[in-house]
């Protein structure tokens, strides 16, 4: 008997969120909040890194379809109509705050605490933490190129499209973007959108930017303006996105998932670790010479690969029923 693969995945998506609303809510108590703060620093810590995915490490922690639910549930319309009247209490009610208070708070933890260290690397090692990042990145296009269903002509025409276009993207990228706020706006955005995409790194995306270094200055500068226009960005970003997210991943599963792995081949013309400046314009060259730092970065980008490997492994054994 054929099986339409998009036809099952809508019917376990639609399986999945009947279940989840018959479940009662988890009473929790103040240690069990900690345990999220912790989980959300840990997503924080990932997603400074460009390739290591937030979305990720709560896959990994058991709490990824919790956030992504407790995200759209924002947009709750009794909620909504509750808040446009005034009843704040009954629209708080209606929404999981106290579960994604606790994350973002240890996920802002992490953001102002570890900035200041991987600040300092970039200035200092700049090729060395990029052959990393590099790792990263394609482990995780591998691991998440198995979440195709079925390659068929669609989600390889999406790839291809995805790959493309990214890779011309980056490459007319300028070394410097816009300093404006409504930059930094979309910058946060778009970031806090890649954080619910396993595979996909919020700090990836604020590389491609050109405001991967920028952010972090302001963190640790403590530039609450430049602050103030990010955080407003990815608020309004993370809601939105989540709504679109499960959409296109009911509708349209396997091509979605296609087009973000594409957009991961394409971004490896950004984060390659060896470049040279050309009137003004970042140029990729290859390695000169067995020296003690290309060495380290190779050995870097093979460490890196192998953690994310790793990392989705583990994750992938959790799905699993037992």
């Amino acid at each position: 008997m054929n099986t339409d693969p998009q036809a099952a995945n809508e019917q376990e998506a639609a399986q999945i969120e009947e279940t989840q609303q018959a479940e009662p809510k988890p009473a929790r108590r103040f240690v069990d909040y900690l345990g999220l703060y912790a989980r959300g620093f840990a997503m924080g810590s990932s997603d400074i890194v460009p390739g290591v995915s937030g979305g990720t490490m709560a896959l990994i922690l058991g709490i990824y379809e919790e956030l992504l639910n407790s995200v759209r549930g924002v947009l709750n319309r009794e909620a909504l109509g509750h808040a446009l009247h005034f009843r704040f209490k009954k629209a708080l009610d209606l929404i999981p705050w106290p579960f994604l208070l606790a994350v973002a708070l240890g996920i802002f933890s992490a953001v102002l605490t570890m900035s200041y260290l991987l600040e300092w690397v970039l200035h200092h090692y700049w090729s060395l933490l990029f052959g990393f990042f590099f790792g990263l990145v394609l482990a995780s296009i591998l691991t998440v190129s198995r979440r195709v269903g079925q390659w068929g002509v669609g989600p390889v025409v999406a790839l291809l499209v995805g790959a493309v276009g990214t890779y011309l993207l980056v490459g007319a990228v300028p070394v410097e973007t816009p300093n404006e706020w409504w930059f930094f706006f979309l910058s946060g955005a778009l970031a806090i959108s890649a954080m619910v995409l396993p595979g996909i790194s919020g700090a990836f995306v604020l590389v491609l930017l050109g405001k991967y270094e920028p952010l972090l200055s302001a963190v640790t500068s403590r530039d609450v303006v430049t602050l103030f226009w990010v955080v407003a960005g990815a608020g309004v970003g993370i809601v939105s996105f989540a709504q679109v997210l499960g959409w296109l991943f009911k509708r349209f599963h396997d091509v979605t998932v296609a087009v973000l792995i594409g957009m991961l081949v394409g971004s490896l013309r950004k984060i390659w670790p060896w470049k040279e400046a050309v009137e003004a314009i970042e140029r990729n060259v290859s390695p000169y010479g067995p020296t003690w730092e290309i060495v380290a970065t190779i050995l870097l980008a093979v460490l890196g690969f192998v953690l994310i490997w790793q990392i989705t492994a583990w994750a992938e054994r959790r799905e699993k029923p037992e």
